[in-house]
């Protein structure tokens, strides 16, 4: 502990007696801790590799403090280098966030309005959402981008995207959200591959012997969570559910999908339900959602007050009855 406050101590005073860092010495350093890496580092800033690696060399001189630990096969963080970090990074979304608004004072309204539509969302009913909205939003352009498991909730809390539309759990209190209708989950197979089990009753034992297939996470951290996967199983990954939706029709594989992709499918007996007693659908109640700690511009509260007015009746909808409104 003594050490952690000589280590404070000397940092407020190099803060005070020193030359301040420099905006790309810290850009350089978040970067590199997010992407892994000096050359994706560089990649993601549009600067050379020796830029990156000097940028942060004078900012650790500059501090007086080893951010890195080079000593090993792998650069990695310092305990000063990750506190330093968490303070960085917080203030360089702080920056992020006075430019744009800064932006936004001048210019009136937003440029451009970034929202992330997450994998399990119904396409035709959230983007009608938004097509409404920016049916008369003429002056912001709309930044749509598609992201899969945790991958929404990346782009939200690292400040790259405004909304995003995505399952969860349990809303936080760091989050402002907007309940819109419920995705049911089924595990589904086609006839053509249970064929191949001889009748067997779908249990995790005998489905072990297909494979499984799953959807990447786009996270650059990927959640650990294994949903719905059986241990021990052999898998095949697709980057979207509309992949993993005809992988599974043409018998290739199995797995859950969404209820309003496979409807249709089931109807026509082109995919079966394996929901029993061994495998569970899931209901999963999704939002729109967006940072309490950031500034707001002008469209972008007109599009959360636009969300607000099906609110009242969206958690009682499911996907499919929302399509109708």
């Amino acid at each position: 502990m003594y050490e952690y406050i000589t280590l404070f101590i000397k940092t407020l005073y190099n803060l005070q007696t020193m030359s301040s860092p420099t905006l790309l010495q810290l850009q350089c350093f978040n970067a590199l801790v997010t992407e892994g890496s000096f050359a994706a580092a560089a990649e993601r800033l549009h600067k050379t590799h020796p830029t990156v690696h000097t940028a942060i060399k004078s900012l650790e001189e500059l501090l007086g403090l080893a951010l890195l630990d080079r000593s090993g096969y792998r650069t990695v963080l310092t305990p000063q280098g990750a506190a330093f970090h968490a303070s960085t990074a917080q203030l360089l979304r702080q920056f992020d966030d006075l430019r744009r608004e800064a932006a936004q004072l001048a210019a009136g309204e937003e440029p451009e309005l970034r929202v992330v539509i997450g994998d399990l969302c119904p396409l035709p009913q959230t983007l009608g959402l938004i097509r409404r909205f920016f049916a008369h939003q003429t002056a912001t352009r709309l930044h749509l981008m598609f992201e899969a498991i945790s991958g929404p909730w990346e782009r939200l809390q690292d400040g790259s995207c405004d909304v995003i539309f995505h399952h969860l759990d349990k809303p936080a209190l760091t989050l402002e959200t907007v309940p819109l209708f419920q995705v049911e989950l089924v595990p589904v197979a086609a006839p053509a591959l249970l064929a191949t089990l001889g009748g067997a009753t779908p249990t995790p034992e005998v489905m072990r012997q297909c494979v499984q297939c799953v959807i990447r996470d786009t996270s650059r951290r990927p959640d650990e969570s294994n949903y719905h996967l059986i241990d021990g199983a052999r898998t095949c990954s697709v980057p979207d559910q509309l992949m993993k939706h005809e992988l599974i029709r043409q018998g290739l594989a199995w797995g859950h999908l969404p209820l309003h992709l496979v409807r249709t499918d089931l109807k026509t007996r082109r995919l079966v339900s394996l929901s029993n007693q061994h495998f569970r659908g899931a209901s999963l109640p999704h939002y729109a959602a967006r940072r309490r700690d950031t500034t707001h511009g002008p469209t972008a509260q007109r599009l959360w007050a636009h969300l607000q007015t099906l609110a009242p009746e969206a958690p009682r909808k499911s996907a499919t009855q929302l399509q109708a409104k």
